[in-house]
C-alpha cells in the first residue's frame, strides 16, 4: 500500500515544522499573513496593504513622542465621551488582502461601521484613524490614505513629524477632503463633537506645549 504525502507529514515532529518568517514586501493572503505574524512574537507591528506586507523600521524618539501625544489626546476624549472607544495599534481586519495597525483610532460602539469578531479583532472601518508619519512621502499619505478612503473611514488625521504639519481629512462623496480650521485656528471634528485640535501648536508637543483641546 502506498503512503501519501499527507500521511508522511502526520508522522513529522511538529517542532520541525517551521513557519516561514514574515518579511517586508511579502505578497500574502490575510490568513497567511496572520499565521506568520503570530509565529513571530518579537515583531510588534506589521501590516498587510493590498496583499503586500509592510514592516516599519525601528521607531525613533520624535515618532514615539508624537504617537504618545495622539494617543493621550484621543484617549482622554474617549474617556469623557460615552459610546466612543479609543484603540492604539490595534489590528483591523478589512478583507482577505488587508489588515492594518493604525497608530490610534476612534470607533463608535453603537451605530458605527466597525464591529468585533469572535477572535476579538476589530473588523471594518473606524470612524477616525490617526497615523504618525515621517513626511509627505510616507505610505500613510499614499497607500494607507487610499485604503482608508476606499473602506469609508470618515476622518483621517496624519501627523507628519519631519514636516511639522498635521493633515486632517473628512470623507466627502467617497474622497478625502481637508478639514478647514476656523478663524481661531482650531480644527473641529465633524464626526466627534467637541474633538478639537490646534493644528499649528500640536507639532510643538516636543517643546513642552500641550495643544489638544476638547470643546
Amino acid at each position: 500500500m502506498s503512503t501519501t504525502r499527507s500521511q508522511l507529514s502526520d508522522h513529522v515532529d511538529p517542532t520541525l515544522r517551521v513557519v516561514p518568517p514574515l518579511e517586508n514586501g511579502d505578497c500574502l493572503s490575510r490568513d497567511e499573513f496572520e499565521r506568520r505574524y503570530e509565529a513571530m512574537p518579537e515583531v510588534h507591528q506589521a501590516e498587510l496593504i493590498d496583499g503586500v506586507v509592510y514592516m516599519p523600521s525601528p521607531i525613533y524618539l520624535p515618532h514615539a513622542d508624537s504617537h504618545a501625544a495622539i494617543v493621550t489626546w484621543l484617549g482622554m476624549y474617549a474617556a469623557q465621551t460615552p459610546g466612543v472607544q479609543c484603540l492604539a495599534c490595534g489590528s483591523i481586519r478589512i478583507d482577505d488582502k488587508n489588515e492594518v495597525q493604525p497608530d490610534a483610532y476612534l470607533r463608535l460602539l453603537t451605530g458605527g461601521k466597525s464591529t468585533t469578531d469572535a477572535e476579538k479583532y476589530v473588523v471594518g472601518a473606524p470612524e477616525l484613524v490617526a497615523e504618525v508619519a515621517s513626511s509627505s512621502v510616507s505610505r500613510d499619505m499614499h497607500q494607507k490614505l487610499r485604503l482608508y478612503e476606499r473602506i469609508g473611514v470618515r476622518e483621517y488625521l496624519v501627523w507628519r513629524v519631519l514636516d511639522r504639519e498635521i493633515d486632517w481629512y473628512q470623507l466627502e462623496a467617497g474622497r478625502f477632503q481637508p478639514l478647514v480650521s476656523g478663524d481661531d485656528g482650531i480644527v473641529r471634528s465633524r464626526v466627534f463633537p467637541g474633538l478639537w485640535l490646534d493644528r499649528a501648536a500640536m507639532p510643538r508637543w516636543q517643546c513642552g506645549h500641550r495643544a489638544g483641546a476638547f470643546g
